[in-house]
């Protein structure tokens, strides 16, 4: 990263704040950056920048889409996003790619992926590494999601990972969880249904064009039938169940008709701000958890603790219980 970047993050945050609010997409990309980034003084920035910026977040409809490998997820995302603009909305993907175990790196190639939306002067891609972070999303999409709302994008789409049972992060910091699905999936999909069908607001079954068309009004026919199994939704909100074709660019206007709707009702009932609310509280005690962390393992002769209690468990001289409680005590005890 060149100085002069370097300098607008430390030195021009009240320029920077501006451009943002202005809607400018490179300010919103650094913004992003400098959220991203591990540093202390640019962490220390982000906080600042949050909490002048939050009195202009908030309106917008979060959007959150998961699905197997496979789905079209992608090819979804740039229909669906490209017709939101062209009815007058300004859209912003948060794409979420995973990261190796070895290499710790991430491809980030949805901008590649997402070809077209990504030029379009209403909207913003960002691709972000889910990190070490489990659920499907990045550790700072809940930021993002605020900078961008505070760039005047009125549709936040929140696109998970996509690997299935763990990805329900997703639906503590967005309003309506979208759950892609393929016709004929058979076993493959066994693993996601319960746990992530329980929480979609809406399940769709994409891909249903020339041959796939029968097997997807099929398809959605049963889990129309199998919602009925389910519980109702806090929200009381009746999940539709439908098909559409990203690469034919069909179906697609009653999604948006679908989730036009269950902001309406929602709004309505009060469940939509209330639920945001909860999501704060979410999200206020996992960053404390994280926080906490971060301060234990942070400490310098911490490590050389952990190594120790290691060695006394490998040659049998201590219980995992006792070493653990024996590491929190004296952390404890350092902080009395």
């Amino acid at each position: 990263m060149d100085a002069s970047f370097r300098r607008t993050y430390t030195n021009h945050l009240p320029a920077l704040k501006a451009d943002l609010l202005a809607g400018k997409r490179l300010a919103l990309s650094k913004c992003i950056t400098l959220i991203e980034s591990t540093r202390e003084d640019d962490q220390v920035a982000a906080g600042t920048l949050i909490e002048e910026v939050i009195g202009n977040t908030g309106n917008s409809i979060r959007i959150g889409i998961t699905g197997v490998p496979g789905v079209g997820k992608s090819t979804f995302i740039e229909q669906f996003g490209t017709l939101l603009t062209e009815v007058g909305r300004r859209v912003a993907v948060l794409s979420v790619d995973p990261t190796s175990i070895r290499s710790k790196g991430a491809i980030l190639g949805d901008k590649t992926r997402m070809h077209s939306l990504s030029k379009n002067p209403k909207a913003f891609v960002r691709p972000s590494a889910a990190g070490a972070n489990l659920g499907g999303v990045a550790n700072t999409t809940r930021e993002c999601i605020l900078l961008c709302e505070a760039a005047g994008y009125d549709v936040i789409i929140v696109e998970t990972v996509g690997v299935g049972q763990s990805e329900t992060l997703v639906k503590e910091m967005v309003d309506y969880f979208l759950l892609l699905m393929l016709a004929g999936g058979g076993d493959e999909l066994q693993g996601i249904k319960r746990g992530i069908m329980e929480m979609a607001d809406h399940l769709l079954i994409n891909k249903a064009d020339g041959a796939n068309l029968a097997l997807a009004e099929k398809a959605a026919k049963d889990y129309e039938n199998a919602l009925h199994l389910f519980p109702a939704s806090e929200s009381q909100w009746k999940v539709p169940v439908g098909i559409c074709s990203a690469l034919e660019n069909t179906g697609l206007h009653k999604v948006w008709q679908s989730l036009q709707s269950f902001q309406s009702v929602t709004q309505e009932s009060g469940f939509f701000s209330e639920n945001r609310r909860l999501q704060n509280c979410q999200w206020f005690h996992q960053r404390l958890r994280t926080q906490l962390l971060d301060y234990f393992f942070g400490e310098p002769d911490f490590k050389g603790k952990i190594k120790q209690k290691e060695d006394q468990i490998k040659l049998g001289k201590s219980s995992v219980r006792k070493a653990v409680d024996d590491l929190l005590q004296s952390q404890i005890h350092k902080i009395k």
